[in-house]
């Protein structure tokens, strides 16, 4: 994947099962849970494809309802403070997950919200 590339997203939801059975139904999109998270994070993967390229998020109330596309980037830390520097906020500060996925969201200075990602090695 490279640098720039939108390759995921994510639909946090307070009702996944009403959720999944929406986008289930509109596009043909299956769902499954995520190895490492249960059933707390569905992977979604389309008719066509033979990989998840998103997921849907239980927030349980949490956090608010809302839908964030990911952009593969070299360096999440880099990136994010780039992101401030032309303006925008780092929402959730860069984190990497036990199997190497690195990550943050950021927010431009126009209130979108967006992620940026590194995949785990390998």
């Amino acid at each position: 994947m490279a640098h720039g590339t939108v390759d995921w997203f994510q639909i946090d939801t307070d009702d996944p099962e009403s959720t999944k059975r929406f986008y289930g139904e509109l596009f043909n999109w299956t769902f499954g849970a995520d190895p490492s998270n249960g059933d707390a994070y569905q992977l979604v993967t389309a008719a066509d494809s033979d990989r998840p390229q998103g997921g849907v998020a239980d927030t349980r109330g949490e956090s608010a309802n809302g839908a964030t596309f990911f952009v593969v980037v070299s360096d999440v830390a880099a990136a994010a403070k780039q992101a401030e520097e032309l303006g925008g906020k780092v929402v959730i500060p860069p984190k990497t997950t036990p199997n190497g996925l690195s990550f943050a969201h950021l927010r431009d200075p126009h209130g979108n919200d967006f992620g940026v990602y590194t995949p785990p090695a390998g």
